[in-house]
């Protein structure tokens, strides 16, 4: 048995685990405050928040904890939930996506914990604290994409990128007409309307579809959207890069601010390397007409580098590694 704790914020972590879970050869349950998905084959262990009261992180022991407040009962709960599957099931494995005190219990339980690294700056106390107590540190960006995270010193598994979506190997057929499609974020600062509204005004011979963010439909299946956009306007979040790349259609990369500096470390990274996407660092109120005449003509095959398909398998064979070593039951 192996246990996938998945984090509550934004929906990347989650997408992330269903497909992981999925190309994995062992019973996967899932530990995290979001509902079940749809797909999920095993078990799921539903979490209180552990916000459901405190505002901040208050006390954090020096700094070596991110997210424990005192008192804090939906914290107490959620952790005595995964202290007791654990106890019953005895897990071969957990998988922390993302979590330092989830990693850290499941070590104080003798579990080996494999776990997830994030774009940014990870040097603080309690990043350092979670990657001494793992067996492994995996990140979901190719090696290559040097840069993506600092202050990390230990080895890193760098699998390459997890799109929910297969990889389309050939040009997807797109309509006559030159469209945009916008991908928001649900942890919110994307591209507000008032700005898209500025974009499209410079650009009438572009069709325009907004997906995600605070007013943008959510639909359950955006591929075929983003695969027959010219281009796609994005945040850096790791999963719309990831389904960006598996489409493989040029992308102009707006970065949200997010804490560790992570989406503009993703962003600087696609900045500085030959991959098919334009990087604004903030929201650019001219040029859009000639903005995405540039990012059209960007050749979307460059992702194969970033996304190749195969990161599940680079997953599963490290996890298959660390369960096969003996463990005293």
């Amino acid at each position: 048995m192996i246990g996938y704790y998945v984090h509550h914020q934004g929906s990347g972590h989650l997408h992330r685990a269903t497909v992981l879970a999925q190309s994995l050869d062992e019973p996967v349950t899932g530990l995290s405050s979001l509902p079940k998905p749809e797909g999920w084959a095993g078990e799921w262990v539903r979490l209180e928040r552990d916000d459901a009261w405190a505002e901040e992180a208050g006390d954090t022991a020096d700094g070596f904890l991110h997210w424990a407040p005192l008192g804090e009962p939906g914290l107490r709960s959620r952790m005595a939930a995964i202290s007791t599957w654990i106890g019953e099931t005895a897990p071969s494995l957990v998988v922390s996506d993302v979590s330092v005190e989830v990693a850290l219990l499941a070590r104080l339980h003798g579990v080996p914990v494999v776990s997830v690294v994030l774009p940014g700056d990870r040097g603080d106390r309690a990043h350092r604290l979670g990657r001494a107590a793992s067996s492994a540190l995996v990140a979901f960006w190719p090696e290559e994409a040097e840069g993506m995270v600092r202050g990390v010193d230990e080895p890193l598994h760098c699998v390459g990128a997890v799109s929910r979506f297969p990889v389309q190997d050939q040009p997807v057929r797109r309509t006559s007409a030159r469209r945009v499609v916008v991908l928001g974020g649900r942890g919110g600062g994307g591209l507000t309307d008032a700005e898209l509204e500025v974009a499209r005004a410079q650009t009438p011979g572009w069709q325009w579809e907004v997906l995600g963010g605070a007013d943008g439909p959510w639909l359950a299946d955006p591929f075929p959207s983003i695969c027959e956009a010219d281009v796609v306007v994005t945040h850096a979040g790791q999963n719309a890069i990831a389904e960006v790349a598996a489409a493989r259609r040029p992308a102009i990369v707006v970065p949200a601010d997010r804490p560790h500096d992570e989406q503009h470390s993703t962003a600087r990274v696609l900045a500085g390397e030959s991959w098919p996407a334009l990087v604004e660092f903030g929201f650019p109120a001219a040029g859009w007409a000639e903005r995405l005449e540039r990012a059209a003509r960007l050749d979307g095959s460059g992702w194969e580098r970033w996304c190749d398909g195969h990161a599940p398998e680079r997953f599963a064979a490290l996890v298959a590694g660390l369960v096969a070593e003996p463990v005293a039951r």
